[in-house]
């Protein structure tokens, strides 16, 4: 298999457009100096490129140096979609740079063009494991009952560590879209199998699909002491089932303290006593902000937080991660707070496009959520962000205050 390293879900013109109205509304006390004062950092709409120069950029999506392959992806990303897709398609299909494959991979899919699924068939049985891992997470997000069979098979010989979780992640999607009988055993057989870093990603995944077919296994594993135990537990309450409250209830008179953020937060999904487990959970991250020594409870309930934001409209979960992470200076805050902004933003992008337009330390709050997207590993998940952001620019009128808060993502995100 091939796998080359290098230092260091698909967004509509329709999503982009919604989140400029939404921004509009919110952002209506913006000082107009300020905007003033970053006018032209963005072209107003993408831009023509010659076939040579085009070309020179995808040939540096593989350079050694950072800034070199940053500024040819954001050249890519500019380009109109007329030029950029064939030539991103062409890169994909035949450059001889392994990872300049991957990274158009990964940029063809900002240009939602239909032709991309194509694309990513034939990029599910590729020998470069990066781009199978594209591939499996853009089936994640666009099902496709053709390929249930090839990524059935595709489990049976996934090993890689980075690429498996993609894999079930898909399955997992898939599973929660087309009822198929096969899908589901297969899942709830890798629950129980395998090294525990595959069986969390398994977990994980049934919790983020919400599938209830899975319950009696979860259930299973949360009654079992172990490193395994919170995973269940967050899984069955992402799912809602108002079944498994006496199980979580019961965890939280037994379970060890550092599972005590995580088994909160199970139970605000479940809707129980919400307020009062997501104040816990502040408390926590505040307590452990303040004491050193309790890294595994910061981390538990930053993540919490960043999973009730994640669920819904959650904007003091992501106001309290702000307030923590912003004035902090030790890593052992920053990190585990960034890394759950990041996948705020990620995964609920309205929810934090909302609380960055009314926040009123943007700039250290974005730059909060940039050292979080260093952390991350979803390239296809970050190329979609990108595209969320850089199509509401487009859209945005001028001197908008919604085209200035993406104009100052996009700089900050270095996109």
């Amino acid at each position: 298999m091939e796998f080359i390293a290098r230092p260091r879900h698909i967004t509509s013109w329709k999503t982009a457009r919604l989140l400029a109205g939404l921004l509009l509304g919110i952002l209506c006390v913006t000082d107009p100096a300020r905007i003033a004062a970053q006018a032209g950092q963005e072209p107003p709409a993408p831009q023509a490129s010659s076939a040579e120069q085009l070309k020179a950029a995808i040939d540096k999506l593989g350079d050694f140096d950072y800034d070199t392959r940053t500024a040819a992806a954001r050249s890519v990303r500019r380009t109109a979609a007329a030029q950029a897709v064939p030539a991103l398609r062409q890169a994909v299909a035949e450059h001889a740079d392994g990872y300049v494959r991957y990274r158009a991979l990964v940029l063809l899919t900002g240009f939602n063009d239909p032709r991309t699924k194509d694309v990513m068939r034939e990029a599910l049985g590729s020998p470069n494991d990066r781009l199978r891992a594209v591939a499996y997470s853009f089936f994640e997000h666009q099902p496709d009952r053709a390929t249930l069979a090839p990524l059935l098979t595709a489990l049976e010989g996934e090993h890689g560590e980075f690429v498996r979780p993609s894999l079930v992640r898909a399955l997992a999607a898939q599973a929660a879209v087309f009822d198929d009988p096969q899908v589901r055993q297969t899942l709830l057989s890798e629950v129980k199998r395998g090294e525990d870093y595959f069986r969390s990603a398994v977990i994980e995944s049934l919790g983020d699909y919400r599938a209830a077919y899975a319950l009696d296994v979860l259930l299973e594993v949360a009654k079992q002491e172990g490193p395994l135990q919170d995973d269940a537990a967050l899984a069955l309450g992402k799912i809602g089932e108002p079944r498994v409250l006496n199980t979580l209830a019961t965890l939280q008179q037994t379970a060890p303290r550092s599972a005590q953020p995580t088994i909160a937060t199970a139970i605000c999904l479940l809707g129980v006593n919400c307020g009062s487990h997501q104040n816990y959970l502040i408390e926590t991250l505040k307590f452990a902000d303040r004491n050193l020594g309790f890294q595994e409870l910061m981390r538990a309930a930053a993540a919490g937080l960043g999973a009730l934001a994640v669920a819904g409209s959650h904007d003091q979960a992501v106001g309290a991660l702000l307030d923590v992470g912003i004035p902090a200076r030790d890593d052992t805050t920053r990190a585990p707070v960034a890394l759950a902004l990041a996948t705020v933003a990620l995964r609920n992008t309205p929810l934090m496009l909302s609380v960055l337009a009314a926040h009123a330390d943007r700039d250290r709050a974005i730059d909060l959520i940039a050292e979080g997207f260093d952390g991350l590993e979803e390239d296809l998940d970050k190329e979609t962000f990108f595209a969320a952001v850089r199509r509401t620019y487009w859209d945005s009128p001028e001197t908008s205050p919604a085209r200035q808060l993406m104009q100052t993502l996009i700089g900050k995100l270095d996109f």
